[in-house]
């Protein structure tokens, strides 16, 4: 039995008016209550998925010295491979914890170089190249397919957040028709050493952004969610879905009428830690540098007026990248 409800995505895009009525109701409902929900029929096919999964394992798989060529090559630039040790996510949340046991490789929209809106000064390093391992020849292609397909996701999916606001489908499309996403995957590598006290494979934290669309694997050790009644809770999801939550950023457009909801990646089992590789694929959508974040014009009232100051999107998201990165800890 799994806390997080499935949504049928399908029935939005392809249902008649009592379908799409009955979705906007009950993800209203979900993001209200617990921001984590599962998404089928989202219609990517599965061959775009294993291609980026198959090449990301292969490259996680390299020797470090291959990884180390495609490596970040600043804190505030999300590019490239994060190898272990060099990121703690619970520093977010102001904790202080031992590094995440985890490895990650990341990609995001690349700039057109005809139009300045791309290097403007609030682009800051949101439009960075990309950086392409040269040792798997599938690879870049099979990311490229992926990004496209999750961008196709987040709108559909963003068009559903509006209906279910009650706000013209359409609202949010001029804020994200210029996104500042990451694609990230997340490698869990098995633990040949008993974690380090408080250590995990990713602390606790929110995400930042409107929403992230991750496709896990069911690996021992995996994600858990922060349920009302104050337990951590694990995600199972239906064979072909994507699960999806709810972002700090919608959050604050919500009012928090929207949970942005603490989750984690534990550890496996001891007599597991050898044999639980695992491998995430997350898509984790942010509007325009531009956009202004702020309060939703329903989501406020007299009684419940809004809560925070508007934001600028690019730069609440460069504040946040920083935060989780951390100095080297050696050579990965």
């Amino acid at each position: 039995m799994t806390v997080v409800p499935t949504v049928d995505l399908g029935r939005f895009v392809h249902g008649d008016a009592a379908d799409r009525s009955a979705i906007a109701v009950e993800t209203d409902r979900i993001c209200r209550d617990i921001g984590f929900l599962s998404i089928v029929g989202h219609g990517v096919p599965e061959e775009i998925t294993q291609a980026v999964y198959d090449s990301s394992k292969k490259f996680f798989r390299m020797p470090g010295e291959n990884k180390i060529r495609v490596a970040q090559p600043q804190a505030d630039v999300i590019r490239g491979y994060i190898g272990m040790g060099k990121a703690a996510l619970g520093a977010t949340m102001g904790e202080e914890t031992p590094p995440d046991l985890k490895e990650t490789f990341s990609i995001g929209p690349e700039a057109k170089p005809d139009l300045p809106y791309y290097s403007a000064p609030g682009s800051r390093s949101h439009f960075a190249p990309n950086l392409w391992p040269q040792d798997i020849p599938s690879f870049r292609q099979a990311w490229q397919a992926y990004w496209t397909a999750m961008t196709g996701l987040s709108e559909t999916v963003m068009r559903l957040f509006a209906y279910a606001l009650n706000l013209d489908e359409n609202f949010f499309t001029p804020a994200i028709d210029r996104h500042i996403s990451i694609l990230s995957a997340m490698y869990y590598p098995d633990q040949s050493a008993v974690p380090r006290p408080g250590q995990l494979r990713a602390g606790a934290h929110t995400d930042f952004g409107t929403m992230t669309i991750l496709k896990p694997d069911s690996a021992p050790g995996g994600l858990q969610v922060l349920t009302k009644d104050g337990e951590f809770e694990p995600v199972i999801a239906p064979l072909g879905s994507f699960v999806l939550n709810i972002g700090d950023m919608m959050a604050r457009w919500t009012n928090d009428r929207w949970v942005s909801t603490l989750h984690r990646v534990v550890n496996p089992p001891l007599d597991a830690r050898m044999g639980a590789e695992r491998l995430s694929l997350g898509f984790f959508h942010q509007p325009n540098y531009d956009a202004v974040v702020e309060c939703l014009p329903g989501c406020r009232c007299a009684e419940q007026p809004a809560k925070y100051p508007p934001v600028i999107a690019g730069d609440h998201l460069h504040a946040q990248f920083s935060a989780q990165v951390r100095q080297p800890e050696g050579v990965t």
